[in-house]
């Protein structure tokens, strides 16, 4: 039986390289490639894959946000050049199956896909000790929300009307945020948080 699997990677090189490798698998068929976060969705729709291999770092929607939506579709593998350790948690969360290194070989890689399709789990060794030693993010959803929000550039009276709070409310949070990150202000609060995965 053959394995159909869909490549999400914004570096156009790595992508078709990954498929050219995958295609010479006995087994595995890359069905479709997209590069931009915000089209996966599209292409599990209309391609129908049995796993999804997506980077972390795309434009358009990140690797997490896209595998929230399609969880319920397919099987998801993610890359990651970055080994931020609150990434591995997210990942588990958004119902990511494989989770490996962008150094990883093709064949790691296929061996991944393979496990993820039979219903296993494959992590990267080194990315999951990572996410065991810096343990779960002092963050509360709300406070990751502003802190995101504000990384993207978002004044406060903008991030109180998405998150449909006060502005005060949101200062609040926001300072909140720095008190546990130990940040002295909001930038390197955001740093931090990215740093660590936890954005």
């Amino acid at each position: 039986m053959t394995t159909r699997v869909l490549l999400a990677d914004d570096e156009h090189l790595i992508r078709g390289a990954l498929a050219a490798l995958l295609d010479l698998e006995d087994g595995i068929e890359v069905v479709a490639q997209v590069g931009r976060g915000d089209e996966v969705l599209a292409a599990v729709t209309e391609h129908r894959p049995d796993v999804a291999v997506l980077d972390i770092e795309m434009p358009g929607m990140d690797g997490l946000s896209a595998a929230e939506q399609i969880s319920s579709q397919c099987k998801i593998v993610i890359l990651t050049s970055l080994g931020r350790p609150g990434y591995l948690r997210r990942a588990m969360a958004a119902g990511v199956s494989g989770f490996l290194g962008k150094d990883a070989s093709a064949e790691e890689l296929a061996m991944a896909i393979r496990k993820v399709q039979s219903g296993g789990r494959y992590l990267d060794a080194e990315l999951a000790a990572a996410a065991m030693a810096a343990g779960d993010s002092p963050l509360t959803d709300r406070e990751r929300d502003a802190l995101r929000l504000a990384g993207d550039g978002a004044t406060i009276a903008r991030i109180a009307g998405e998150l449909h709070l006060t502005e005060g409310t949101v200062r609040n949070y926001l300072s909140s945020a720095m008190t546990k990150l130990n940040a002295q202000n909001r930038l390197e609060a955001i740093r931090t948080a990215q740093r660590m995965g936890w954005l």
